[in-house]
């Protein structure tokens, strides 16, 4: 079993910046899978399905949505089993509970395994 716990959500006027967190543990044998595995983050609006923002494969590879390309960034370090997503220029239309992800084979959609999610609020 794979536990994720982001943190970094908050309140913050339009314009500002953000970086989400995630990290993963569990036991050795499911750590060493999930490293071999995208891992991504997706956000779910009130009244909204959940979507994805971005996402990174185990070679790096990033799948943006296209309302974030150009102000989001996501980056992940396998040695701290951690995926970030730097988010600049917030507008409010990015408020959202953010949820992080693994367990896909590829970056185009979800894997098994969620974190609780954090809430991101962007004031205009």
């Amino acid at each position: 079993q794979v536990q994720l716990v982001e943190s970094g959500g908050g309140l913050v006027q339009a314009g500002a910046s953000l970086t989400l967190s995630c990290a993963a543990s569990g036991s050795i044998f499911s750590i060493a899978a999930i490293r071999l595995t995208a891992m991504g983050w997706y956000r779910q609006a009130p009244g909204k399905q959940r979507e994805l923002v971005a996402a990174i494969s185990r070679g790096g590879n990033t799948n943006y949505a296209d309302s974030v390309k150009g102000r989001f960034t996501i980056s992940r370090d396998n040695a701290k089993d951690t995926v970030y997503l730097q988010m600049n220029n917030l507008k409010p239309e990015d408020t959202a509970v953010y949820y992080c992800n693994t367990g896909s084979q590829t970056s185009s959609g979800p894997g098994a395994y969620w974190g609780q999610g954090t809430q991101v609020t962007v004031s205009s």
